[in-house]
């Protein structure tokens, strides 16, 4: 006999940003517009994004091995972006 878990609901973060070695042409403008603005304190920017999901899932781990794989086909470009995942209970 096979023991059911019963699914819980998950928020998950996923940070992706571009890798160190790649170019980043968004936070060049971004950093010269900052400069234009006043805050020359500013050195360096790198623009990423925040990808907030809800999944439903039998554990975290579960949880999470699928947003990863969701991250390699569609949520990331592996080649040149990086990313974090964070999965927490949605209580």
């Amino acid at each position: 006999m096979r023991v059911r878990m019963e699914k819980k609901v998950y928020k998950v973060s996923v940070r992706v940003r571009l890798k160190p070695s790649v170019l980043d042409p968004q936070g060049k403008t971004v950093l010269a517009a900052l400069r234009n603005l006043g805050f020359g304190d500013v050195h360096d920017v790198r623009v990423g994004k925040v990808i907030e999901l809800k999944v439903e899932g039998e554990s975290e781990d579960a949880v999470k091995g699928g947003v990863e794989q969701m991250c390699e086909h569609l949520l990331a470009n592996p080649v040149i972006e990086e990313y974090e995942i964070e999965v927490e209970a949605d209580d």
